[in-house]
């Protein structure tokens, strides 16, 4: 049985290759233990409910339709009114259940302190939805 060869022409060099099979046996133990730990770490208590059929209940709110024009002019759902009454109408609004959104629409030149300030009326009367309508843009 030979240990070593004197030969030069056969000499093979360092080996540069990593072996690979004792990281996929980890590996596969790992597998195996998370196949068999993970039914067990589900915490469901199995109970048998009552079966009924019925129809949801969905309300949907009202909305208001708030217009902003460039010139400062008001709109509510189209009748034209003055910021004064802004916050009895918000505060009127605010007490029904369920309670409305307001929408605003705002013209594209109007300032932004007007839109600020509606916005700050409808929260200090305690509207708290509150979304701005704008128009789709058109793709081309």
């Amino acid at each position: 049985m030979a240990i070593g060869n004197f030969n030069k022409r056969n000499h093979q060099g360092p080996m540069t290759d990593m072996n690979m099979v004792p990281m996929i046996d980890v590996m596969l133990v790992l597998l195996v233990i998370f196949i068999i730990t993970a039914p067990l770490l589900t915490h469901a208590v199995k109970m048998d409910l009552p079966k009924a059929s019925s129809s949801a209940n969905i309300t949907k709110p009202d909305h208001i339709q708030l217009g902003i024009r460039k010139d400062g002019s008001l709109f509510w759902n189209g009748e034209a009114i003055n910021q004064d009454s802004l916050p009895t109408r918000f505060a009127a609004e605010a007490k029904k259940d369920p309670q409305p959104e307001l929408h605003i629409r705002a013209d594209r030149q109007a300032y932004y302190e007007l839109v600020a300030q509606v916005m700050s009326r409808a929260a200090k009367s305690g509207i708290v939805r509150i979304g701005f309508v704008t128009e789709p843009a058109i793709v081309q």
